[in-house]
């Protein structure tokens, strides 16, 4: 079965982005030199799945940065909302979380980058997250989009690994159980 996989930089006082939706407190910190492993992450995983928030905001970007297909979840958006340009790259998708796994795995995609505050917390909440590579950012920006909003219950989490960098920077590794609790 496909499985979900989470790699995201969240503030210390927990927000992926600004309210709206921007990045720039990213940029904040000096981590040249440093890697936190994105590229291998994203060559682990078949196909990313995100929000309309999160497209919007990579669309801001200098330049597309997924050689992966590209799935946004949507119900307010449709294939009209695409650039020309990404047309190959980038599918609309209104399907739930549940069916957009079942018909990941009969298409045989085994991992799946899941990206963005809303659509996380969906696939936690139906257990289909199996890892989280969170990165802390030494930034405290007092407002903004949480990634980890309410929850329908606990989810414990096991610590698998903890990275220091020298531009302050943590990422912290865990797993999720394999059965719900």
């Amino acid at each position: 079965m496909t499985s979900g996989h989470i790699m995201m930089a969240m503030s210390l006082d927990g927000f992926v982005a600004r309210s709206d939706h921007t990045l720039d407190w990213l940029n904040k910190q000096p981590t040249e030199g440093e890697n936190h492993g994105f590229e291998a992450f994203l060559e682990s995983v078949d196909v990313i799945v995100m929000g309309s928030g999160s497209f919007r905001t990579i669309l801001g970007f200098a330049g597309w940065p997924y050689t992966k297909p590209v799935i946004v979840l949507s119900q307010s958006m449709n294939d009209a909302d695409i650039p020309e340009h990404l047309k190959d790259k980038v599918e609309i998708s209104s399907e739930s979380p549940i069916e957009l796994i079942a018909r990941l795995t009969e298409l045989g995609h085994g991992r799946v980058y899941v990206d963005g505050g809303a659509i996380i917390r969906s696939f936690l909440t139906l257990d289909f997250v199996k890892s989280m590579k969170i990165t802390i950012v030494p930034i405290l920006i007092g407002d903004g989009i949480r990634m980890f909003g309410e929850l329908d219950r606990d989810i414990d989490l096991s610590l698998e690994k903890v990275e220091p960098f020298s531009s302050g920077l943590v990422t912290l590794t865990y797993r999720l159980p394999e059965e719900p609790g």
